[in-house]
């Protein structure tokens, strides 16, 4: 399975999967048709499936144009989101699977950002190969989603469950938002060395218009603070010896930031 990531919107990524043998592909949060609609052109790949992660626009745009014009294809998304994914037929609940060619996606029900927001995880094939996790707006490089629906208790829960897969997963999330995200976490992790070199890795990249993701698992939990609600340091920093209240001060706080 090869992964193309694919701009759309002001700071957006799709995410497009191609199996070249049989020469099909899935597609990932399609904010907008018209790019993944020349991807497929360049690749002369089907469509099979539109993989969502939650019913905002800037994740579902595209369906309805990529329903015209592949007919047969199925749409999947959180079994909560029933009603607000255009052209949905799979409704998926934590444990589900999904199958894109020759690999099998784990499901995960990730409340937090929206009330009904799923993740989904390939795990690796063979030994040394990284898995591949497409999150959403749950999880991003640096930093988490907004809580637009859901609680800090979820969010710490759904964020959990993402922590627990194996360092050598690569995130694809959908936003390119690592460059702020990681000058918030500098402004309460300063003496953290792996999150400043993380830093100047970033800003580097986006000075040279290159994206910052896929980011590694591995990373995001020694640099992102929104994965380390238990760490001491971090706890320090937001006066809380708690993790629910320490997670939800560090959201706030990267709201006003």
């Amino acid at each position: 399975m090869q992964v193309y990531q694919i701009s759309a919107l002001s700071d957006n990524y799709i995410f497009l999967l191609h199996n070249p043998e049989q020469n099909i592909a899935a597609v990932v949060d399609p904010a907008e048709a018209a790019p993944v609609l020349r991807s497929l052109k360049t690749l002369n790949a089907e469509l099979v499936a539109i993989f969502n992660t939650h019913h905002h626009h800037d994740h579902v745009g595209g369906n309805q144009q990529l329903m015209a014009h592949f007919p047969q294809i199925c749409v999947y998304g959180g079994a909560e989101d029933r009603g607000r994914i255009p052209g949905q037929q799979v409704f998926l609940k934590e444990g589900s699977q999904v199958v894109f060619a020759d690999r099998v996606a784990e499901v995960f029900f990730v409340p937090g950002h929206t009330r009904a927001h799923i993740a989904y995880y390939f795990p690796p094939q063979t030994l040394g190969e990284a898995g591949e996790l497409f999150c959403g707006d749950t999880l991003f490089a640096g930093g988490c989603g907004r809580l637009f629906e859901g609680t800090p208790t979820q969010m710490v829960d759904s964020l959990g469950k993402l922590r627990n897969l194996p360092d050598n997963t690569r995130v694809w999330c959908a936003h390119e938002y690592t460059l702020k995200n990681l000058q918030f976490a500098l402004t309460l992790d300063g003496k953290n060395s792996d999150l400043k070199a993380r830093y100047e890795e970033v800003k580097t990249a986006r000075d040279r218009h290159q994206p910052t993701i896929p980011s590694m698992l591995g990373v995001e939990k020694q640099t992102n603070p929104f994965l380390r609600w238990d760490d001491p340091n971090l706890q320090s920093a937001v006066n809380s010896q708690d993790s629910i209240q320490t997670f939800a001060r560090l959201r706030g706080m990267k709201d006003r930031f």
